[in-house]
């Protein structure tokens, strides 16, 4: 019974962990990552859809990015959605690919997306501690049904919590790793 709480609050931890790899993936560092535009919503014919749906995403330059639609009609679609992203991006349009340039950042703007970084990392700390109280709160209503002990209950605690540190570790170190790669000159 226990078991099957601690690995519930285990799976939604990763999850917490996943939504937060690809949320930081989307921010840009020094180099051009098709990360960084994959998830951008395009309007294609009156359907929000991503990027990554409608085009092909390559990388030819270390501050390029190639943007290849499917179908050529989407091409103002794109680049609107482009433009209207937090991106600061402008498109380059030839009539049948996109270019976007990437421009080297700026001391302040890398410490502008450390604070971005900072802020979803915590983010994600918050999700994982929100997972080991709904998980606490589980165990305390199976030992009030008499499900589990008393001894029981202070031990699955126990036991959340160091899952719960674990996993805090690990979101601190991605958050640390993405905080590298920004600064990186």
């Amino acid at each position: 019974m226990l078991n099957d709480v601690y690995k519930e609050a285990e799976a939604r931890m990763k999850g917490a962990i996943q939504a937060l790899e690809e949320d930081l993936s989307g921010i840009r560092t020094g180099r051009a990552s098709p990360a960084l535009v994959e998830r951008l919503q395009v309007e294609y014919y009156g359907v929000s859809t991503p990027l990554v749906q409608l085009a092909t995403i390559s990388v030819p330059e270390p501050r390029m990015l190639l943007i290849r639609p499917f179908d050529s009609s989407s091409l103002k679609a794109i680049e609107r959605a482009i433009l209207a992203s937090d991106l600061g991006l402008t498109p380059n349009n030839d009539g049948k690919t996109i270019r976007l340039i990437l421009p080297p950042l700026t001391e302040e703007r890398r410490r502008e997306l450390v604070k971005v970084v900072h802020n979803r990392v915590e983010e994600a700390r918050v999700a994982a501690r929100n997972v080991r109280r709904d998980s606490i709160r589980d165990l305390r209503e199976l030992e009030q049904e008499k499900l589990i002990s008393e001894d029981e209950l202070q031990k699955g605690e126990a036991e959340l919590q160091k899952i719960t540190d674990r996993y805090i570790e690990e979101i601190n170190k991605i958050g640390e790793r993405k905080e590298k790669e920004i600064m990186e000159i």
